[in-house]
């Protein structure tokens, strides 16, 4: 179950509650991805460079949002105003390889980031998926220019020989501020439309449904039904139309898209296409705008999609357990097994993470899996970790494998408890008890005042 935003938050801080926007409150299964892309980023010189050495505040709001509830950000680009992250359940990161990421700058011939794509993709039980955030041009008259910056993004190539193009990928999500106006119709015949809720009068005008007609490279594009008021543009905090004096005519800017490669090949053959091979489907569950939320003159749109897969991959790279009985009292071991084919560095390093982590380099200490090995065999692997470098107070933990080739955590273990340090507990309740007992000494009485 995968859960993807768009939104275009028009430089503003994040808003007191997401719960209805990552619909955390849902009856139906917990979501295993979340994808939130954002446009209009606040990125004054100031923050953009504050940002590039800390996660900027939205990354870090997210994560406290999601952290607790077992999602670990994966991965995450930003390009000045637009922002990309991804989270995912701890259980499905062994099965996620070849995260990469990418961005393209279309504004101002190139040189300036405020328009453009950024763009992150993995591959998924074995099925490559790409996802795409991107911000074109505004204004009416600029549709040619926004499906010309779209071509360009598309074309983008990772860096990597071994990686597919944007449109080879299994999956391919695009989404973003898009742009694309409602054109013709008068702003009148527009807010009567919507008023009345006759969205399906105005979808034949709408700018990029027109284009799906013509555009040779947009006809595998699927998207659901528009079925929610136009999401651009409102008065802040409120949910009326632009009151200012442009009075500008409402329309779909924010838009969720999806291509899946399979079907695109089999529309261009004859004959029926069987389940069989068909590895991997997505289905939409849910397209639907939030006008709750006032931050910006645009309204977050969400969608909310089943992806059903063939596991092509079964096995996680690599398997690893704490070793016995773990103690902050007492060094520990590790032991870990991969499989045969499994790319090992020496720069991999096994991290000690608190349950609700937040992303791959937020653990509590690490051992490199060469300089810290203990013994090894032809079936397995044993790393030390010093106690010194674990937490006194113990709790609940997990170990992960980060592998530096392939840029991610390759395997995890089951959460597991350290019992807490005995001796330097004992220690600090004496020292609370002693200063406790000198207190009234050191207190002047009432009639010394």
């Amino acid at each position: 179950r995968l859960h993807l935003v768009t939104w275009n938050v028009g430089t503003a801080s994040p808003p007191p509650d997401v719960t209805s926007l990552l619909q955390l409150n849902s009856l139906g299964p917990t979501m295993d991805m979340y994808v939130i892309g954002l446009q209009e980023v606040n990125s004054r010189i100031t923050n953009f460079l504050s940002d590039l050495a800390f996660d900027d505040p939205w990354s870090i709001f997210f994560m406290t949002v999601l952290s607790p509830l077992g999602y670990i950000k994966l991965s995450s680009v930003r390009m000045q105003g637009l922002l990309l992250l991804v989270f995912v359940k701890h259980v499905h990161l062994p099965f996620i390889r070849d995260v990469r990421t990418h961005y393209i700058r279309t504004g101002l011939y190139g040189y300036w980031g405020n328009k453009g794509g950024v763009t992150v993709r993995m591959s998924l039980y074995g099925h490559t998926i790409c996802f795409m955030n991107c911000h074109l041009p505004a204004h009416m008259e600029n549709t040619e220019q926004r499906l010309d910056d779209f071509e360009k993004i598309l074309e983008m190539q990772f860096e990597e020989e071994s990686i597919p193009s944007t449109l080879d990928h299994d999956v391919l999500f695009w989404f973003g501020d898009l742009n694309f106006r409602i054109a013709d119709y008068g702003i009148h015949f527009v807010r009567e439309s919507i008023n009345n809720k006759r969205y399906n009068l105005l979808w034949e005008k709408d700018q990029l449904n027109m284009a799906k007609k013509k555009e040779a490279f947009l006809q595998d594009f699927i998207e659901g039904p528009l079925q929610f008021k136009p999401t651009y543009k409102f008065d802040l905090y409120s949910d009326v139309y632009d009151t200012s004096e442009k009075k500008r005519k409402p329309a779909w800017t924010d838009r969720i898209l999806w291509r899946v490669k399979n079907l695109c090949q089999h529309a261009s053959k004859e004959g029926e296409f069987s389940e069989e091979e068909q590895t991997i489907s997505v289905t939409l569950n849910n397209y639907i705008s939030h006008m709750s939320y006032g931050i910006s003159d645009h309204k977050p749109v969400t969608g909310t999609f089943g992806l059903e897969l063939k596991p092509l991959l079964l096995d996680p790279l690599v398997t690893l357990n704490p070793e016995g009985e773990w103690s902050a009292e007492h060094d520990v071991l590790i032991s870990y097994s991969a499989v045969p084919e499994f790319p090992s560095s020496a720069w991999d390093w096994i991290g000690l993470f608190k349950v609700s982590f937040r992303h791959a380099n937020d653990y509590v200490t690490y051992a490199w899996v060469e300089d810290d090995e203990f013994s090894s065999n032809k079936d397995s692997k044993q790393v030390y970790m010093s106690a010194a470098e674990i937490p006194d107070t113990g709790g609940e933990f997990l170990l992960g494998y980060y592998s530096n080739n392939m840029q991610s955590i390759v395997g995890i273990s089951q959460p597991f408890q350290i019992q807490p340090n005995r001796t330097l507990i004992d220690k600090d309740l004496t020292q609370e008890e002693t200063s406790w007992m000198q207190k009234p000494d050191n207190l002047a009485s009432h009639d010394e005042f």
